[in-house]
Formats: C-alpha cells, structure tokens, sequence
C-alpha cells in the first residue's frame, strides 16, 4: 500500500458525559493534524471543555450503536489515517513516538492493534482475561470500516495486512464501581439488542450457566484471583454484564 495521500492523523473520539476524562486527554494530542469528537448529547461539561480547545471539531450525532457512530466519525474525517480513542484511553509518550514513526515509513500496513494495559483505579490490572487483550485503534479508512452486525465491542473489518504496536495502550477502565457498572449495564444491553436483531434465544439453561462461566473462567482459568479484590470485582462485574443481556433480552422479546 501507498502511503503517498498524505500521513497526517485524524483522532477520533465518541462521547457521552465524559467531563472527567476529557481535559487529560485531549490536552496529550498535540500530534494529531485533527481532532473530531462525536458527541451523544452529554448533560454534563463535556461540550464546553471540547470546545476549549482549538483544535478539536465538536459535533453531536444521535447514538444508536457503537459502529454507527464510529463510522459517522469516521465519515468526518478529512485524514486518511485514523486513531479511534476512548474517552478513557490515553498515549504513553512510547506509543506515541512509535505511532508517529510507523505513520512515517509505512508502506505496507493498512491498520495496527494496540495492546492496552488495563488499569482498576491507577493500579495496573495484570490479569482477570484482561492479558491477551488486542484491539484496532489506528488504520487507514481507504481500507477499513466497522461492521454494523455487532452493536457493542465493534469488529473493524480490514482489508489488507495489519500489524501489532509493541508498546501499550493505558486504558484506565475502572475509575470506581458506579461508573464501571453502568458501562458494563450499557454493554449488556446493547448485546440483548443484537442478539434479538440476529434472532438468538440461548435455552434457558445457558442463560444462566453463562454468566457463572464467564466468571470462574476468567477468575480461575484466566488468573483474575492473583489480582486480589480488584481482580473479584471485575471478574463479577464483567459477568454481571451477561447476565443482564439475557434478562434483557427477555424483555425484549414479550414486548
């Protein structure tokens, strides 16, 4: 692949009520060519302290799903090379350079995976299904968009050779119990959406066997215990999240 177009970065972000995260992280893009955050109406100071800064594009789309909303903001973007960030994901000055640098001699990969270092609070979360972890964070939109079958953890779907960056992504994914299990509600949510869409109805018997899985898979099998208490209460809350997609889908499915 060229890279001839040009090899400035468009970052993209996707909001919702995110006031606590946003000074940080929009403060530490200074490399970024261009900046667009999509925003889902946030009730908070979310807009205002976007708009603070010069070089961000503020705009506000409805949410419906996660891909939709990601390819609309991929739709703005006057760059050809783009890196998707959460609100509560930030750039080590390693993975920075790195990015900058691979931009600039890249001739042959069309997208690359982060790993990310998963943080509960500000202590590194070392286990707990959260080591194997790889996602798509930076990509060229010529050959990649995010399929719209997957309503939450969005697949991005590519076409050419992609790579993997050696140094991390910080993900500070747990900054207290309330906001993360809101968020892992959301995502439960969001799956019974897309199960009722593909027309899945596991038995009854798997709805209940799956959260309890997920758990002491991920507890025992994935080494979650040697992340002591932190560890148990991601275990629990990610498997919380199962559960509540099949109670929802439940409802879903009567109405």
């Amino acid at each position: 692949m060229s890279n001839s177009i040009n090899t400035n970065i468009s970052v993209l972000i996707i909001t919702l009520n995110e006031e606590n995260q946003m000074q940080s992280l929009l403060a530490d893009l200074d490399f970024a060519d261009e900046i667009i955050v999509v925003d889902s109406f946030s009730s908070d100071k979310t807009e205002t302290i976007c708009k603070s800064f010069q070089k961000v594009k503020f705009f506000q789309n409805t949410f419906e799903n996660y891909p939709s909303q990601r390819n609309y903001a991929i739709s703005l973007a006057k760059n050809d090379w783009i890196l998707f960030l959460d609100a509560d994901e930030r750039l080590t000055l390693e993975l920075k350079a790195e990015i900058l640098e691979t931009i600039d001699k890249n001739k042959t990969f069309i997208a690359f995976q982060f790993r990310r270092k998963f943080m509960f609070k500000n202590k590194v979360l070392r286990f707990s299904g959260c080591q194997n972890d790889k996602i798509f964070r930076l990509f060229h939109k010529g050959f990649a968009s995010y399929a719209t079958q997957k309503l939450v953890h969005e697949k991005l779907i590519t076409n050419g050779k992609t790579a993997v960056f050696k140094n991390k992504l910080l993900h500070y994914t747990y900054p207290n119990y309330a906001s993360y299990k809101r968020k892992i509600i959301s995502y439960g949510e969001l799956k019974a959406s897309e199960k009722l869409k593909q027309n899945e109805y596991p038995s009854v018997l798997i709805q209940y066997l799956h959260p309890l899985y997920n758990f002491l898979f991920n507890y025992i099998t994935r080494l979650g215990f040697l992340d002591g208490k932190k560890g148990m209460i991601i275990c629990y809350l990610n498997a919380y999240s199962i559960y509540i997609r099949y109670q929802k889908l439940r409802i879903l499915r009567k109405l």
